[in-house]
């Protein structure tokens, strides 16, 4: 009891402080780029990148994504236009989706997406997915040739399972190894970046606007039952092709709009548990902390959101006893994973999607419903643009996830 009373009494002092650290947001210089390498720092020049010079650019970024709950495919097009009209809230150094449901044919297998540098980070690389997985195909990942991308690095993709010798002397479950395995290259192997692991899904996503980049990658092509999407425009951390959203690790991916004034405690407190933050944004340690809740403690997207965006103490306060202890322990317990500062986050998953926002709803962000679909977006004219004529249409309340699942 005395340890949940030293946690309220800091966590109550920090609140009162929550709207001056909004009010000083984006007054911070930029920070210098380093990535840690077996142990030690070096500094990372080899991609040209916003905010080496200390110069920073107003938070915007837009966020969008289609679910239809019964299942039911669609191509990439409708996401594209969607995005696309809120092309005001971008600037260009940053775009992405993720699409769920587009490997039928490989859907028992892990599809890894990998940015490589040049030949030789590749060959590391290759070398490393080779020792760990039996590779059941590879390919490049089509693309378009578009003035509108530049300096675009190789972009691979490899279906894979994990092999069974390497599985046994590990003592891992399948997605604790393949997730170690891709920590692993991301912060060991320079030059190498995996930015996609999941299961019969796919992230995509450059340095663009995000309707660029989904020309760029060919997204009409493709059809799933889920896509986000993200437009970015960064405020102290740099523009490059591995910070473009969405962030993923094995099937589950984070677009965000906002900025997280509890980074440095919430990558102290993630980094603890064998996850590594060398990827230059805030919006990494929201997508390792979903994974270290949900897959790794076993709790429910409902209950990891009231870990990251946990009702203040005074409500808590008011709750009926069996609700007040059951928040007292996970606010308590999982100090370090509350984020603070202005968000709304889209978590795309396996059979389902998770809309939220911080408590005190600084960002915009509505969901509209017709039929089995579903959309979500930053503004409801990015909604209205892809369907005109909606059964329902609302505004998350702050710190309530809104989470849609497939029908049984």
């Amino acid at each position: 009891m005395l340890f949940f009373q030293s946690q309220k009494c800091m966590t109550l002092q920090s609140e009162m402080h929550f709207e001056e650290t909004v009010r000083n947001m984006g007054k911070c210089p930029a920070r210098s780029i380093w990535k840690r390498t077996a142990g030690k720092e070096r500094q990372v020049m080899k991609m040209l990148r916003e905010g080496l010079d200390g110069v920073r650019v107003p938070s915007g970024c837009a966020v969008s994504a289609i679910f239809s709950k019964s299942g039911q495919r669609r191509s990439g097009e409708d996401i594209i236009k969607s995005i696309a009209l809120m092309h005001e809230r971008s600037n260009g150094l940053g775009g992405g989706f993720a699409a769920y449901g587009i490997y039928p044919e490989y859907k028992e297998l892990y599809a890894l997406h990998v940015f490589y540098d040049g030949k030789r980070p590749k060959e590391v690389c290759e070398e490393f997915i080779n020792e760990h997985f039996d590779v059941v195909n590879l390919s490049k990942i089509p693309t378009r040739k578009t003035p509108k991308i530049k300096d675009e690095p190789l972009i691979w993709r490899y279906f894979v399972e994990p092999l069974h010798t390497k599985l046994a002397e590990s003592q891992m479950d399948p997605d604790t190894f393949v997730s170690r395995c891709v920590i692993r290259v991301n912060s060991q192997i320079d030059g190498a970046y995996i930015f996609s692991s999941g299961k019969d899904m796919g992230v995509f996503k450059a340095v663009g606007y995000p309707e660029d980049v989904g020309d760029f990658y060919r997204l009409e092509e493709y059809k799933g039952y889920c896509w986000t999407a993200h437009g970015r425009y960064p405020t102290n951390t740099p523009g490059w092709w591995g910070g473009a959203h969405p962030f993923a690790l094995l099937d589950r991916s984070v677009v965000h709009n906002g900025e997280i004034s509890s980074y440095d405690a919430n990558r102290r407190a993630i980094e603890m548990y064998g996850y590594e933050c060398d990827l230059l944004t805030d919006t990494e340690v929201i997508t390792y902390i979903i994974d270290f809740l949900v897959r790794r403690r076993g709790m429910s997207y409902e209950e990891a959101a009231s870990v990251m965006a946990a009702p203040f103490w005074s409500t808590i306060d008011r709750m009926d006893e069996k609700e007040r202890a059951r928040m007292t322990y996970l606010r308590s317990a999982f100090a370090g994973m509350l984020i603070t500062g202005p968000f709304s986050i889209l978590v795309g998953f396996t059979g389902g999607i998770m809309a939220l926002n911080d408590r005190l709803k600084l960002r915009s962000m509505v969901v509209g419903e017709r039929g089995d679909n579903v959309y979500i977006a930053s503004e409801e004219s990015a909604i209205r643009i892809i369907e005109p004529e909606l059964d329902s249409l609302f505004a998350p309340k702050g710190g309530e996830p809104v989470v849609f699942r497939l029908n049984q």
